[in-house]
């Protein structure tokens, strides 16, 4: 038998709501709207199918101040993690807000209507005083802290939702099963005794071995139940996981696992978090969890310091494991054994006995380069799909960005530079010259800082898009504000390679190179708002590269890009 849901009750809003179904789409349609985010969207979802069972809507204000200073809900049930949604006020001035209003929450992909809010209060918090009580801490470098202090909106409303439709889904249908389908498939499989498995990474042969263990040992089966949410900022994205997860499961004996995904939205909040993904899994029916080595945790401080401890999530489950009612099952780091082809828990280990293992940086640094991965770290099958999603930078693409004054000689390196990539081969190269954009992609736009900005931004979208195909891409616009290029960078960064070249020339010999005679219309007054003249250029403090057509060749400033290039592994020998 399944366990039973926290609380005693599974909150599966879409079965309670389905007589109604037809009277709340068509008031859903009248109703004023919030469009979700993808955060709210994740969170809504699991309050809709029971997965945050005994929560049936956003948190009030009590109930928000009670699981933050106290890790439970105003009933005294166990919840360790605000759940709110959080909507700019001046909006809900516009919508006409207040307690007692109805609001219909919509998908923010395809607009349509979710559920239902019935407004029972309308707030505002200290965002501190949440980051030191549930995450322990104001650092930035902590993903929820960033996101508390960066995405967030200024006021949160509270109150029970009523459900109108599921979020439609094209991927993975079949294994995105809600907590009620999952309790069916126990029920059909006559599992009794279930370990959850929770990864935001890609599995390996240690977390084969780790999963089949703690199977073993509760005489159990096993639910791989990945997050495919949002996760860690960086990670891999959930597409090329779940074909790992996929690759994997046939490693498994026969009828021990199954595959189910979870949309969840993860915080990273390592103690809190970990008995929050515990009441998760009880949710769904498991009887036991595996809680491993910093569950949870997001690495490192802004000093370099881990926010928790190792084992610390294990302890804070492990101390409310009664009152959860979900058997824990504790785990330390799992190393190889090559003497005896095995793995073992790390503390198990004989001193002396040699033992091998690759960290997340190393696996990664063999992917960009690469290099070989040992079948006895992971499968085949599982590689093939990572070096898929992870080309070497060789096969990746890349954007030199040059910016500088009109007249600079920017555009020159900039064909020079396609030259020499051509020349050496291996992906398509694509030029983005300043000018050529103006005509063929900014037309309308005129050079207030404003659209100077969507220009650059324009050229920052093609420039990651070509990037992301693998293609060399070369732009070379004015682009006179730090923080149009530095979202460019963000932005390409995410794509592939990004190489920021300040071209440097002095204005004197900029208005000497310009035989069109615009910087002369410029000082004449005729133009006004030129960059040099009478609007500002504010020179990159980043670039990675810092030339000047005065003092140094074109081909000079060519090679040393081609260097910059060659370094990082984007060009060279194959």
């Amino acid at each position: 038998m399944a366990n039973s849901p926290h609380g005693g009750v599974l909150k599966d809003l879409y079965i309670r709501d389905e007589p109604l179904k037809a009277t709340l789409q068509a008031e859903a349609e009248t109703l004023p709207h919030v469009v979700l985010t993808e955060r709210q969207l994740c969170d809504l979802e699991l309050i809709l199918n029971g997965g945050f069972s005994p929560l049936q809507g956003f948190h009030t204000q009590a109930e928000y101040t009670s699981v933050v200073t106290t890790s439970r809900l105003p009933s005294g049930a166990l919840w360790t993690i605000p759940i709110y949604l959080d909507i700019d006020r001046a909006h809900l001035d516009t919508l006409g807000a207040v307690p007692g209003s109805r609001l219909t929450l919509r998908d923010p992909r395809d607009d349509q209507p979710l559920a239902i809010i019935t407004i029972s209060d309308i707030y505002t918090v200290d965002r501190t005083q949440e980051a030191l009580q549930v995450y322990g801490t104001t650092d930035e470098a902590h993903p929820a802290v960033h996101y508390l202090r960066h995405n967030t909106r200024d006021t949160l409303v509270g109150g029970d939702v009523q459900a109108v439709n599921a979020p439609q889904h094209y991927d993975y249908v079949a294994i995105r099963r809600s907590p009620n389908e999952v309790r069916q498939l126990f029920k059909k499989l006559n599992w009794t005794r279930v370990v959850a498995f929770q990864t935001r990474n890609p599995m390996h042969r240690a977390h084969r071995e780790l999963t089949v263990r703690a199977a073993r040992m509760r005489h159990a089966n096993v639910l791989i139940q990945p997050v495919v949410g949002l996760t860690k900022p960086g990670d891999i994205d959930h597409f090329t996981r779940v074909r790992v997860y996929q690759a994997i499961m046939p490693k498994y004996p026969n009828g021990m696992a199954q595959l189910s995904l979870l949309p969840l939205a993860m915080r990273m909040g390592g103690p809190r978090e970990a008995v929050w993904h515990a009441i998760i899994r009880k949710n769904f029916g498991a009887t036991h969890f595996i809680v491993g080595r910093d569950h949870a945790g997001p690495g490192s401080n802004s000093q370099g310091v881990d926010f928790y401890g190792p084992y610390e999530a294990q302890d804070l489950v492990l101390k409310y494991r009664d009152e959860l009612d979900i058997e824990v099952v504790p785990f330390q780091m799992l190393t190889y054994l090559p003497d005896t082809d095995e793995y073992q828990p790390i503390n198990e280990v004989a001193e002396g006995v040699k033992t091998l293992n690759i960290s997340g940086t190393e696996l990664r640094r063999r992917l960009k380069t690469g290099a070989p991965i040992p079948e006895w770290f992971s499968y085949p099958e599982v590689v093939r799909i990572l070096r898929e999603a992870n080309p070497p930078r060789d096969h990746q693409g890349f954007t030199v960005f040059l910016t500088g004054l009109h007249a600079s000689g920017k555009e020159s390196i900039a064909r020079a530079l396609q030259v020499a990539l051509n020349q050496e081969g291996g992906r398509s190269v694509s030029l983005l010259l300043g000018e050529t954009i103006r005509q063929e992609l900014s037309s309308e736009l005129g050079y207030t800082k404003r659209e100077r900005d969507i220009n650059v931004a324009r050229i920052g979208f093609v420039a990651a898009e070509l990037t992301r195909s693998g293609a060399a891409c070369i732009a070379a616009p004015i682009a006179p504000y730090d923080e149009a290029r530095q979202q460019v960078r963000k932005q390409v960064a995410r794509a592939g390679g990004f190489y920021l070249v300040h071209v440097a020339t002095p204005l004197e010999a900029c208005i000497k190179n310009d035989r069109a005679g615009v910087y002369a219309r410029a000082i004449a007054g005729d133009i006004k708002g030129f960059t040099g003249i009478d609007d500002v250029y504010e020179a990159p403090s980043n670039a990675d590269l810092v030339a000047d057509v005065t003092k140094t060749s074109i081909s000079q400033i060519v090679h040393e890009i081609i260097l910059l290039l060659e370094r990082d592994g984007y060009i060279g020998d194959r």
